[in-house]
């Protein structure tokens, strides 16, 4: 056993979010087994991109593979700017699609245990991410992974649960980012912040650099290369140096298997059997 896993995630998609958690929610099983959950991430930036580049075959220059070494990689990208690039159509320009995604949501969402999430008021203005996800990739870079994985947690919570906070506005990133609990989930009675007031200035002033703007773009061109058309995208390299993408939040069996990870699967109870948690 042994790989590598890149997690292209983005904080305007709802599978996003649900795929976040779920890995989180299994870092101690994932680390038993040898895998590493490193947090990076790309924002919303692929309008920026060719959609030539969509077509271009994936750079195998630039892996970063180690054998005997499996560790996960998000990455927070663009999810709406992929489409574009790849030439797919977001699911709610479809009506058949969007009429049928409010179920398979609301399932989705339940079975991680996130029945809280809603979709946000003007969501197409509030999709284009780019200002908290450069937010992010500053925080990647000057903060200890802990914090850096608490600011995504408590910023994908800010965006698709109540109140829906428009993250896009600088004044009510802001906010957020000095309202983040040091914990996310916070422990019971806990008050201390993830950040200080001159942290929040810090972050809102390195958004603004050339580094990070140039730094986002390059990680989002990364997922258009490796053929990403939504989010939450996946590319995995396991112990053989064998490289395969998988997409979505309800795939994790089959990246299972490729990196060797054992697994129990969905399995039909005999009559009378009763019935098991069946979240994940």
């Amino acid at each position: 056993m042994g790989g590598k896993v890149d997690v292209y995630i983005d904080i305007a998609s709802l599978y996003s979010y649900i795929a976040f958690y779920y890995i989180i929610k299994n870092q101690g099983a994932l680390a038993a087994h040898g895998v590493k959950l490193e947090s990076v991430l790309i924002p919303h930036l692929l309008n920026s991109v060719s959609p030539l580049i969509a077509r271009q075959p994936p750079s195998r220059t630039s892996r970063r593979y180690q054998r005997g070494i499996r560790y996960v990689d998000p990455l927070p990208f663009s999810s709406a700017s992929t489409k574009i690039a790849a030439g797919n159509k977001p699911p709610w320009t479809l009506p058949a699609k969007a009429k049928y995604g409010t179920h398979d949501a609301r399932r989705s969402s339940i079975r991680v245990g996130k029945p809280d999430i809603t979709t946000p008021p003007d969501f197409m203005d509030r999709s284009m991410t780019i200002l908290p996800l450069r937010a992010l990739h500053f925080i990647k870079k000057t903060y200890p992974d802990a914090t850096y994985q608490t600011a995504w947690h408590w910023l994908l919570h800010c965006f698709w649960e109540p109140p829906n906070m428009n993250l896009t506005k600088p004044d009510v990133l802001v906010k957020a980012l000095a309202d983040a609990p040091q914990e996310y989930p916070p422990p019971a009675g806990a008050q201390a912040k993830l950040f200080s007031e001159a942290d929040v200035k810090k972050i809102m002033e390195g958004t603004a650099t050339q580094e990070i703007k140039d730094a986002v773009k390059a990680k989002t061109q990364e997922a258009v290369e490796r053929g990403a058309f939504g989010a939450p995208w996946f590319w995995a390299v396991n112990d053989e140096g064998k490289e395969e993408p998988f997409f979505g939040s309800d795939r994790f069996h089959f990246l299972y298997e490729f990196l060797g990870v054992p697994f129990q699967d969905i399995a039909i109870l005999p009559p009378g059997s009763q019935r098991k948690d069946t979240k994940l």
